[in-house]
């Protein structure tokens, strides 16, 4: 439960120490003195989104601090969870916002994130305002509160585990339904393609040698040409020949080797030249005798390479990205073909999952029926209390196609005046009695809710008499199992309280200063005074008040 807040520099709150109580906490003051102030700062340390404009004008900062005591079971688990220690069962939340527009947070001095404040704030602290009401008129929400009543979570959960693997499944089977109404066109250019490549009879090593041999092919008469000249210079017996002039040039030398043994050294590489020189020769007169191409396999051979060279024009690609392309549309020709056995497969598994979630549903729909019995009856019991006694609330149930929250959709139907048939809420409903109808619902849900601090920000809105009396009286029967933070304007909530802060708005040195004060015995009669007469109440004004609080106090100890 929250025990102590610390807030300094938030608005037009300067500082302010607030103890709380464990059951019911009231703030009353004038219109405008700050409490939305407070609830700002609360939801702040909550891990609410705040603005820089909270900040106390002048100032670089504001600072709120929140004092939790008696940790619950689950906060602490969750503490645990996070590395934070929660000695004494407790721990202190702290929010700083910076004036330009920067924040950090603490849990015990150790700083936290935004969403760990929000994680551990929704386990201590729900705060009910007037902007709750809207849920009572928005019907699509009104299957939340069923379930909230109804303890649907673990139901609820298991069903949506399953009902988003369908949707997942279902969006699968979609992708390849609409994969198969493109894809026929797509397999008539794969095969094509696939037929093309085929009889090219694709070989990465058979190119290189087709390649080489095209291009003797296309060179014959150069290279016969060629050969025939060198071999004459090596060989022609007619003329003059390398060979024989080599020869020469050896005797020549051999005459003089005796006197130079540079002349002896270069006549010796002279005879291993002309050895490598007869060598050459005679394996170029071989080549030259025996180079006679097939005519078929010159004819053959133009034809192939031809046949590839247009195949890369036509896919303007070299021949190594050809033998790619006819490797992925094989490829992506299997995978496309498969997908007609891969749907029947998903199907079949889509049926068999379909089946499960409609079952869950149907449990799931069953439990929402037996809870909105019970949940009818609570909640009549509740605003009858509420000075509603004639009336009649009804949870409208129907069934229809799967979605995230089951086959249900839930109305509450109301009629507040006898004779008057059940109607949706939003029509009939007048402010007061939206305000009775969502305490009705918080006060049946309290004693399933784990959260021990609730904030009711100014739920009495609307009512009056005898109907806010009954408020007062209901708040604090809530009280009783919950730790109660309650902004009211009204002095039938106000004699209910066990700890009672006036909130004031001064001004200081031409500032506005607001104050929070816990008020004693004389200062809450002068206070409900005032909320019942207004400024300077008269002495009947004070007596009225004082025996108001005396009557909160009798029923307070039944």
């Amino acid at each position: 439960m929250l025990k102590e807040l610390y807030i300094e520099n938030l608005a037009v709150i300067e500082k302010a120490i607030i103890p709380f109580s464990g059951r019911f906490n009231l703030f009353t003051g004038e219109t405008g003195a700050g409490k939305s102030i407070l609830i700002n700062g609360i939801n702040a340390v909550l891990g609410q989104r705040v603005t820089k404009d909270i900040v106390r004008n002048g100032c670089k900062k504001a600072i709120v601090t929140a004092l939790f005591y008696k940790l619950d079971d689950g906060v602490k688990a969750k503490l645990d969870e996070m590395g934070i220690d929660h000695e004494n069962d407790e721990i202190t939340i702290t929010r700083e916002i910076n004036s330009d527009g920067g924040s950090s947070a603490r849990i015990n001095s150790r700083t936290a994130s935004v969403t760990a404040l929000k994680e551990i704030g929704v386990a201590l602290v729900t705060i009910h305002g007037q902007h709750d009401n809207q849920i009572l008129l928005a019907p699509e929400k009104h299957i939340n509160v069923l379930d909230s009543f109804g303890n649907s979570v673990e139901l609820i959960e298991d069903y949506k585990a399953d009902f988003k693997k369908l949707q997942s499944l279902a969006k699968e089977i979609g992708r390849i339904k609409k994969a198969r109404i493109d894809k026929r066109d797509r397999i008539i250019l794969l095969r094509s393609r696939i037929e093309d490549l085929k009889e090219a009879d694709l070989s990465a090593e058979e190119y290189n040698s087709l390649e080489s041999e095209y291009g003797q092919i296309q060179n014959n008469d150069r290279i016969l040409k060629s050969l025939s000249a060198a071999c004459g210079i090596l060989l022609d017996e007619n003329e003059t020949n390398a060979l024989d002039m080599i020869s020469r040039c050896e005797r020549e030398l051999d005459n003089i080797c005796e006197y130079s043994d540079k002349i002896s050294r270069l006549s010796e590489r002279l005879i291993a030249a002309k050895i490598e020189l007869s060598d050459i020769a005679d394996e170029l007169f071989n080549i030259f005798e025996g180079f006679d191409m097939d005519g078929e396999r010159i004819e053959y051979v133009t034809s192939k390479y031809n046949s590839l060279s247009m195949l890369q024009k036509k896919y303007s690609c070299d021949y190594p990205q050809l033998l790619k392309i006819y490797s992925d549309s094989c490829e992506e020709l299997s995978t496309i073909e498969f997908s007609d056995e891969d749907l029947k497969k998903l199907n079949e598994e889509k049926d068999k999952l379909l089946h499960q979630v409609t079952n869950k549903a149907k449990k799931l729909s069953a439990h929402r029926k037996k809870a909105a019995d019970t949940f009818v009856r609570r909640v009549t019991k509740e605003l009858e209390f509420l000075n509603m006694p004639d009336v009649v609330i009804e949870v409208r149930q129907e069934t229809g196609k799967l979605t995230v929250n089951g086959m249900d959709s839930v109305e509450f139907l109301i009629s507040a005046n006898r004779g008057e048939a059940p109607k949706p809420i939003a029509k009939i409903a007048s402010g007061g009695e939206l305000s009775r109808i969502m305490l009705a619902l918080k006060s049946v849900i309290a004693d399933k809710d784990s959260v021990p601090t609730m904030i009711f920000d100014e739920i009495d809105t609307g009512v009056s008499g005898k109907a806010a009396q009954k408020i007062g009286i209901k708040i604090k029967q809530i009280s009783r199992i919950r730790q109660v933070i309650c902004v009211t304007h009204l002095a039938q909530l106000a004699v209910m309280a066990d700890n009672h802060l006036l909130i004031e708005k001064n001004i200081v040195d031409d500032r506005t200063v607001t104050s929070v004060t816990q008020l004693d015995e004389d200062g809450r009669i002068k206070e409900i005074a005032r909320i019942m007469g207004g400024e300077n109440p008269s002495e009947l004004i004070l007596r009225s008040a004082e025996e108001e609080l005396k009557k909160a106090s009798d029923f307070m100890e039944e």
